[in-house]
């Protein structure tokens, strides 16, 4: 690694832990002066003279946002106090133990889509997984997110949106929370491979913790098979303030973003906003008039704010630039329609257990499957109804040549 990178890389380190997410001012900072000399007017080093001063507040007016004379000055005095917690050597090993690395605006690998957000682009994203595959284009990927207490409903509907959005390749994206977001970044990893990257947590805290707790074995499933990303850097706790700030990364990654269920004051609604705001679509899932988890979505589809989807061929059509649905994707559609359209979970846990020739027990499929037995049973019933299952003999079965 050339000492040019090494340096860019410990500042925007640095930076990140000085500067809250979205700290306007910080990030008007950079703008004006660069990232090396922000950091040395950040920690005192060097001092910020008039010319600066009135170049970072040019930054915020032009960005529409509301700064006085002193907003640089009055900022001093609040990062002031983090300067003895600087240690971006230290910052940088911990993801490199870690398995992760650091992604910044200079390298090439950067997502091209979080520039939309002008100054609130992140400094940098702390991250980790498999950065060699990329981070998905804009057109491949969509957020799905909702409320933490979802209903059955929601968490069926979720599976099903996001099985079928990674079976078509996009990429899922959502914030790692338990309830709505847990579920469709666990349909997207039990579904396959058909994505590069199945799925992709936005998270609030640092990518070394595993947050919530009880999605631990989830969120390691997420760093092996997908991307964990966080603007923080490790060992940062996870705060409110950070949980709106991170949705607006969420929504600024996503072609679409799709609200499966949500309250009416949820933060998923924040996540739609966000994307309204940088002109992403939105879609919303509806549910019943009684249920209080499904009146946000009512409310962005009655304002006018959404688009009402409720599967992901309406979503991979929401997303998709116009005119990019040809023959290709109807055929894809089709195909994708023939093995997989109106299976459950379970069902398409079931069916990729299936052995393709000798017939497998029932206890072995329920085995590889990870599935009940009395499960395992109602789904090869069904499996067989849609002529993907067959009978080899007594208790054995094996998937369908027809």
């Amino acid at each position: 690694m050339n000492g040019e990178r090494m340096d860019l890389l410990r500042t925007r380190a640095a930076l990140s832990r000085m500067f809250e997410p979205s700290d306007n001012v910080g990030l008007a900072l950079v703008e004006a002066a660069g990232p090396g000399d922000a950091l040395r007017v950040a920690t005192g080093a060097i001092r910020a003279g008039e010319a600066l001063t009135r170049e970072v507040l040019e930054v915020l007016t032009a960005a529409g946002i509301p700064a006085t004379g002193n907003s640089l000055s009055s900022a001093l005095e609040r990062w002031i106090t983090r300067v003895p917690d600087l240690a971006p050597d230290r910052d940088l090993s911990m993801i490199g133990r870690a398995g992760g690395e650091l992604l910044i605006p200079e390298d090439s690998r950067w997502p091209e889509a979080l520039r939309d957000l002008g100054l609130g682009m992140p400094l940098c994203l702390w991250t980790r997984g498999d950065l060699s595959k990329g981070i998905p284009a804009l057109h491949q990927t969509a957020a799905v997110v909702g409320s933490r207490d979802s209903t059955g409903y929601g968490a069926s509907v979720t599976g099903d949106i996001s099985a079928g959005l990674v079976t078509r390749g996009w990429t899922v994206v959502s914030g790692g929370a338990y309830g709505i977001d847990a579920q469709a970044h666990r349909a997207a990893l039990v579904t396959g491979s058909q994505a590069r990257i199945p799925t992709i947590a936005v998270m609030a805290c640092g990518v070394d913790r595993y947050y919530p707790a009880g999605n631990e074995e989830l969120l390691r499933e997420v760093v092996r098979h997908g991307l964990l990303l966080s603007e923080v850097p490790p060992g940062s706790a996870p705060t409110r303030w950070r949980f709106l700030q991170r949705n607006r990364i969420i929504a600024a990654l996503s072609a679409v973003t799709v609200v499966v269920e949500a309250r009416w004051r949820s933060g998923a609604l924040n996540t739609a906003h966000h994307a309204a705001a940088l002109g992403r679509e939105v879609g919303a899932v509806p549910g019943s008039v009684y249920s209080a988890n499904s009146a946000g979505c009512h409310r962005l589809l009655r304002d006018g704010s959404a688009v009402c989807v409720t599967d992901a061929a309406e979503i991979v059509e929401l997303g998709s630039p116009i005119g990019s649905t040809g023959d290709a994707a109807e055929s894809t559609h089709e195909e994708v329609k023939a093995v997989h359209d109106g299976l459950t979970i379970e069902d398409m846990l079931l069916l990729d257990a299936l052995p393709l020739r000798s017939g497998s027990l029932v206890e072995k499929l329920a085995s590889v499957a990870g599935l009940s037995v009395s499960a395992v049973r109602a789904g090869l019933a069904r499996l067989e109804l849609e002529g993907l299952a067959a009978r080899d003999g007594p208790d054995k079965w094996r998937r369908s040549r027809g």
